[in-house]
């Protein structure tokens, strides 16, 4: 039919009948691994905004310790005399409360992030071996398919004069469409 326009998913264009099960395969294949690799990728894929908070407040823990850290050493350096002696005791004040801030920062970004990274395989481990179980089951049903095409193509009485004119017939159809360039 010329000028026909004919989609990817129609089976209007496959010239022999494949059936039900060709129809359900890959729609279901492709939901499968939706639910089980794709979506717990963008699950894992969401940890990654929480962890890189924590890093960056850990960061900005890291500035303040060694800003105040600067300020007593500075004061360190200066003759001893009772001002100095006074704001070198009130920057060690300062100083306490923000190290224990950064070494709780930072001991718990020590501990969680070798904890997160052993973790990834314990998360995927399923997921692939899902995707496996999916590859498997499609790939034995395409398999089948082809082994009842191959049935279909042996049959006698479709010498092979005449299944070269039922081939080109369904290529010139083809050739006719809109979307096929003139070469």
């Amino acid at each position: 039919m010329p000028g026909r326009r004919y989609t990817l998913h129609s089976a209007e264009w496959i010239p022999f009948k494949i059936g039900q099960p060709k129809k359900q395969i890959v729609p279901k294949t492709v939901n499968q691994i939706q639910k089980t690799v794709v979506e717990p990728l963008k699950k894992f894929g969401s940890v990654f905004p929480s962890l890189n908070m924590a890093v960056k407040r850990r960061e900005q823990a890291l500035q303040d310790y060694r800003r105040l850290q600067a300020k007593v050493e500075k004061y360190e350096e200066k003759e001893k005399t009772g001002p100095v002696l006074a704001k070198l005791h009130q920057a060690r004040e300062e100083l306490r409360p923000v190290r224990d801030d950064f070494e709780a920062k930072n001991k718990q970004l020590l501990d969680e992030m070798p904890r997160f990274y052993n973790s990834r395989l314990d998360y995927f481990q399923p997921s692939f071996e899902s995707l496996i179980r999916a590859q498997v089951v499609y790939y034995s049903e395409m398999h089948k398919i082809f082994g009842d095409l191959t049935q279909q193509l042996d049959q006698p009485g479709h010498p092979d004069e005449q299944r070269e004119r039922e081939n080109e017939a369904k290529l010139s159809e083809l050739r006719a469409l809109s979307i096929v360039a003139d070469d």
